[in-house]
């Protein structure tokens, strides 16, 4: 699948543009799809790895390759390895932040995507109204 022609408008073609990308589905992976205006994909990119029930997230990590390559948007994705697909907490308080952090940018935080490595279970932020 060629990145350059790929047009992200759905979470399940966001997870089969990642998932191709996790290496070891007992750590976490967050991962970013970074599109241009017109919703076509410029980059996707590991923003960090944890370990089996947490990682750290911080807005310079997730918006520097935006800034860099001139995202006007970001879809976040990362995987629990718990399965259970359920955003936790930290899960909802770190996008609420990467949200206002991509106001201040102008670069759209669009969704933010929890999957597990079962292929049909998933949790999108954008879907659940919680963006």
């Amino acid at each position: 699948m060629d990145s350059k022609k790929t047009i992200i408008d759905y979470p399940k073609q966001a997870i089969k543009l990642i998932r191709p990308l996790i290496t070891d589905y007992k750590k976490e992976h967050l991962m970013g799809i970074y599109l241009d205006s017109r919703y076509k994909v410029i980059k996707k990119e590991l923003i960090s790895l944890g370990i089996v029930d947490s990682h750290i997230v911080h807005p310079r990590e997730v918006f520097k390759p935006a800034i860099i390559n001139s995202a006007s948007f970001i879809v976040l994705l990362h995987n629990h390895p718990s399965e259970n697909v359920i955003p936790t907490n930290e899960d909802i308080e770190i996008t609420k932040m990467l949200v206002k952090a991509g106001k201040i940018l102008g670069i759209q935080l669009l969704d933010h995507i929890i999957f597990c490595k079962k292929v049909k279970e998933y949790c999108s932020f954008k879907v659940n109204k919680q963006l």
